[in-house]
């Protein structure tokens, strides 16, 4: 799962992170550039000697580039946690998203709700926390089974602070 508590249900204060899916690790970014790069230049080995050669580089380094450039930004724009801290008289969940934009909400959990929304939302089974005025939104990036079994942990950690 993609998310992880930092402390025990029993504890005073109980830190929750989490974190978007990330398919492609960093080595297997390199390992695929890599790959791509080694096909790319198996055209080039019959030109090597031949003018065609300076033709055909520019656009094999190009397209590479582009490439790279975008497996790059799609890694920074799911470069997305959101750490959620239950204390005995404050919740607070801090969002860091793409370009490290930081949002903030806190509230006392004496009077926060924990709501699944099954069809109502931008995905199924959206889970929301509500308090101090206002909704925010929990692990919208995890799939829906995740967030089912994030709620009733949720849940029950919220009550044991009760």
């Amino acid at each position: 799962m993609p998310y992880h508590w930092s402390d025990t249900p029993t504890s005073a204060s109980q830190r929750l992170t989490l974190w978007a899916h990330r398919s492609l690790t960093n080595r297997g970014f390199v390992g695929f550039v890599g790959a791509t790069a080694a096909l790319f230049l198996l055209p080039l080995i019959t030109q090597i000697g031949h003018p065609g050669l300076w033709v055909l580089l520019p656009f094999l380094l190009s397209a590479l580039a582009a490439l790279w450039w975008a497996l790059d930004r799609n890694q920074r724009d799911r470069a997305i946690t959101e750490d959620l801290t239950l204390e005995p008289h404050r919740i607070a969940v801090i969002r860091t998203g793409p370009h490290r934009k930081h949002q903030t909400w806190e509230a006392n959990p004496h009077w926060v709700r924990l709501t699944l929304h099954p069809e109502a939302g931008p995905v199924p089974n959206y889970l929301t926390l509500s308090g101090n005025g206002r909704e925010v939104e929990l692990g919208a990036f995890l799939t829906e089974a995740e967030r089912i079994a994030l709620k009733a942990d949720l849940e029950a950690r919220i009550a044991a602070l009760r």
